[in-house]
């Protein structure tokens, strides 16, 4: 196994792993941070406006292929990173090399490697702590934020059934931790929960053993997502184990509590235009709590999908298209 120069280790998924996919044309490109190689994908003219697409987990950034043509042609330049664990980036197999801090980090030396400007940043899931980061360490290189179904912890914030039940699946025995990647893998998860699989005939197949019965649009989801892993076994998807882990309810130092708190009233406080795109069919990030964020941002608009978590994977150009319409107006 490969080490940087400071002794991390690391795993690097072949290139052939993405060969598979017919739905994702960008070219890769790459920054070292500390002798690993962060993926990001760079789209578009190089002075045009910046959208800066922030995925979470399990996802990388083919979690916005859709979104990305749209918002080309719509005059943008759009660079999506893969955090380090994730994608095209290297996966680091120590568990205690993750943290919600570090990752933060490694975007801000992109966003000044690149210098990038005129940022419109669109956040969704574990997008939305460290892409928010972003605003609130540089708000001079942004212009416009779109929340889509995340958050930022703080007091007071209450974490729902569903994300406590994300974290009991993906700890020590529970469900995820036990069969991910020995009986199937991130992708197939996907297919389900962007509802192009069966959840119960998909899962039970998968976890007898028995390969899942899946419609070619949920077969190429599968491979989307499965690509970034596929052939690393357990210390390949050490990056997506930890990101359940640190959700602040249990590890609030992992998680970075504290700058969330403080990067949460930045965003609050923000002259900045703010769009919320919500999915309102997520049991993780309940409308509730999306309507309750806007609320606290009093220029903030809203427009809703009937979507779930992962709104951009099922909803992408119209997300796109209500963006475009709210900045036009």
């Amino acid at each position: 196994m490969p080490t940087t120069s400071s002794g991390v280790p690391f795993l690097r998924t072949p290139d052939a792993n993405f060969g598979v996919l017919d739905d994702f044309p960008f070219a890769p490109h790459y920054l070292d941070v500390d002798g690993l190689r962060m993926h990001h994908l760079d789209e578009g003219p190089r002075d045009a406006p910046v959208a800066l697409l922030m995925h979470g987990m399990p996802t990388w950034s083919y979690l916005y292929r859709t979104m990305i043509p749209p918002l080309l042609a719509a005059g943008y330049r759009c660079v999506a990173p893969d955090h380090i664990g994730f994608g095209r980036s290297d996966k680091v197999t120590d568990p205690a090399w993750y943290s919600i801090a570090r990752h933060s980090a490694n975007v801000r030396r992109l966003v000044e490697e690149l210098d990038l400007r005129d940022i419109t940043l669109f956040v969704q899931d574990w997008g939305g702590p460290t892409g928010l980061a972003q605003y609130a360490a540089m708000p001079e290189r942004f212009s416009r934020l779109v929340i889509m179904n995340t958050w930022l912890h703080h007091e007071g914030y209450e974490y729902t059934p569903g994300i406590l039940d994300w974290i009991e699946r993906n700890s020590p025995g529970g469900m995820l931790r036990e069969n991910v990647p020995g009986r199937f893998n991130w992708g197939l998860l996907m297919a389900m929960a962007t509802r192009r699989a069966a959840p119960g005939d998909s899962v039970v197949a998968a976890v007898m053993g028995k390969e899942p019965t899946l419609s070619a649009e949920a077969d190429a989801v599968r491979r989307g997502y499965d690509a970034p892993f596929a052939g690393l076994g357990e210390e390949g998807v050490t990056g997506p184990r930890r990101f359940p882990l640190s959700i602040p309810v249990h590890d609030p130092v992992a998680g970075n509590a504290d700058e969330q708190a403080r990067h949460f009233a930045a965003v609050n406080a923000t002259s900045l235009p703010v769009h919320f795109a919500w999915g309102t069919e997520d049991n993780v990030f309940v409308t509730e709590w999306g309507r309750k964020w806007q609320s606290m941002i009093p220029h903030a608009t809203w427009d809703e999908f009937a979507a779930g978590h992962f709104l951009q994977d099922t909803h992408g150009p119209a997300i796109v298209d209500a963006v475009v319409r709210r900045a036009a107006g």
